[in-house]
């Protein structure tokens, strides 16, 4: 009867298939870098973006990813419908609404004081009614907030600041004219990217604009948070709400949004990038197929010698099988390494939490497996089709 092959054990499987690694380690290290470089990139490429998003998550819910923003649009003569002067306390009344407040364009010049007699250009006055600080999310750097007070009293934002040079108040009081009136200054607002417009204003009471400004009490902007959940869902309520005739006459936007769509804008090289990876990985297939090449062929009398004492072609072809994935698997897990190194440093330089998606490794790896196999393929049967006779009178 014919004797039936048998099969290498997994373990002496695993010796033979790294002889090659063992005896010359350079060459393995030298063919282990390409795939590395492609797993490194692979890992770098995914794991950045989703550092950048956690940190966007949390720079959003920090700035106001629950906040919305209602803006009148223009009617049929192309002049924008005034919001209702009753908008603040017909926000406050929606159930799902959990703070509100509004600005109203008073329409009145500022001046850096009193002597200068032409208005600081660029610069509104703006009147503001319920816990507008609160809703936006920002602090008073210098000074105090508003006080709800009648009193010629006012808050600049950070830019409005910096224009009439008062980004750190003094230690004496400080006036502004504002259409004539001298409004004391009693302190600078923190930064607000959500809305721009109060970054560039001098914010005052709605009592003192009413009182001081002849202001007519009509808001120009509202501004509302609620529950980030379902924040989608309350912006035609409030729409509806501040316009019940016609909501189309009032545009409600999530300024958090914007912010959303720039950080997508710059992922947009994402997969510029997952392409250098692919060809990184080819290329490094490329030099591991190679190495395994010229390893068959210094290693023909080894192949010989194994044949003659009843390795059969199967145990040939897995002996450099395992050996190309071998490589490739070092080169994975380097590279993996590399990947990971490189992305906490940039996420620490950017401070940004470390976020690594579990799949980003199990993706690289796999990757570097099957470059390994399918580069060590071709060898693997060259090498089980060499003669026995041939292969051992090779010098």
């Amino acid at each position: 009867m014919r004797e039936r092959r048998r099969r290498l054990d997994p373990r002496d499987l695993l010796a033979v298939g790294t002889v090659g690694l063992r005896t010359r380690p350079l060459r393995a290290v030298l063919s282990t870098i390409g795939i590395a470089i492609g797993i490194a990139t692979l890992v770098t490429v995914t794991a950045v973006p989703a550092s950048s998003q956690a940190a966007l998550d949390e720079q959003l819910t920090a700035l106001g990813a629950d906040l919305l923003r209602a803006d009148p649009r223009a009617g049929a003569d192309g002049t924008p419908v005034p919001l209702p002067a009753e908008a603040l306390g017909m926000l406050q009344r929606i159930g799902t609404v959990k703070d509100a407040a509004t600005v109203g364009n008073t329409h009145a010049p500022v001046r850096s004081n009193e002597l200068r007699g032409y208005p600081e250009t660029g610069l509104t006055t703006l009147a503001v009614r319920g816990g507008l600080r609160e809703v936006l999310r920002t602090q008073v750097t210098s000074g105090r907030w508003l006080d709800g007070s009648d009193l010629p009293t006012a808050v600049l934002g950070i830019d409005a600041a910096d224009r009439l040079g008062l980004s750190q108040l003094p230690d004496r009081p400080v006036t502004i004219d504002v259409d004539g009136v001298a409004f004391t200054v009693i302190g600078v607002l923190a930064a607000t990217p959500l809305s721009a417009d109060v970054q560039s204003a001098v914010l005052v009471d709605d009592a003192a604009a009413r009182r001081w400004l002849s202001f007519d009490g009509a808001p120009t902007v509202a501004y509302v948070t609620g529950v980030e959940a379902s924040i989608d869902a309350l912006r035609p309520v409030v729409a509806a709400t501040l316009s019940p005739g016609a909501s189309g006459l009032v545009q409600v936007s999530q300024p958090s949004a914007v912010l959303a769509a720039k950080a997508a804008a710059r992922s947009s090289f994402d997969g510029l990038f997952l392409a250098l990876a692919a060809v990184a990985l080819v290329i490094g297939g490329i030099g591991i197929a190679n190495t395994m090449f010229v390893s068959v062929l210094e290693r023909r009398r080894e192949i010989g010698l194994r044949r003659a004492l009843g390795a059969h072609r199967g145990q040939i072809q897995a002996q450099f099988l395992v050996e190309a994935i071998l490589l490739c698997a070092l080169g994975g897990v380097s590279g993996v390494v590399l990947g990971l190194l490189g992305t906490a440093a940039w996420s620490g330089l950017q401070g940004w939490p470390l976020v690594v998606p579990v799949e980003t490794i199990l993706s690289g790896m796999s990757a570097a497996l099957v470059t390994g196999a399918v580069a060590g393929l071709a060898p693997s049967i060259r090498a089980a089709r060499q003669s026995p006779t041939a292969a051992l009178a090779a010098t």
